[in-house]
């Protein structure tokens, strides 16, 4: 493995949330101060091919990227972006059962509003 695409690891293990390829590129760059944008994009994609991470396509944002591959779905927030994993078990056996076709992997991605918004909208309090 590249040093560039071990930082990159690196920094996508340690991340507590899903990150973008330019928030990866920019905590890439300060320990790498040469590294490129294109090479950061270059490893992502690299690295989603072989299975490494996950990259997690959100309407009208950018792609975020993770390393928890197992499946799973996503809430988003529609007003501030925040994405959050969410497991519905048994999900992919369902989808399988009501198509009649084998479901080989999927994206669930549900918008929503995540609590903090939700409080700011009312003032200091939650729905």
């Amino acid at each position: 493995m590249t040093k560039q695409r071990q930082t990159i690891w690196n920094i996508i293990c340690t991340a507590s949330g899903h990150l973008t390829a330019e928030e990866i590129y920019a905590l890439a760059k300060q320990e790498l101060p040469q590294i490129a944008m294109g090479t950061v994009y270059r490893n992502l994609g690299l690295m989603v091919e072989s299975g490494q991470i996950l990259r997690i396509v959100c309407a009208g944002q950018p792609d975020h990227y993770e390393k928890n591959v197992r499946p799973h779905e996503h809430f988003t927030c529609a007003q501030c972006g925040a994405l959050v994993d969410v497991e519905l078990p048994g999900l992919g056996q369902y989808l399988q059962s009501q198509s009649g076709h084998p479901v080989l992997s999927y994206q669930l991605s549900v918008q929503s509003v995540c609590p903090a918004c939700q409080k700011a909208q009312l003032g200091g309090k939650t729905i």
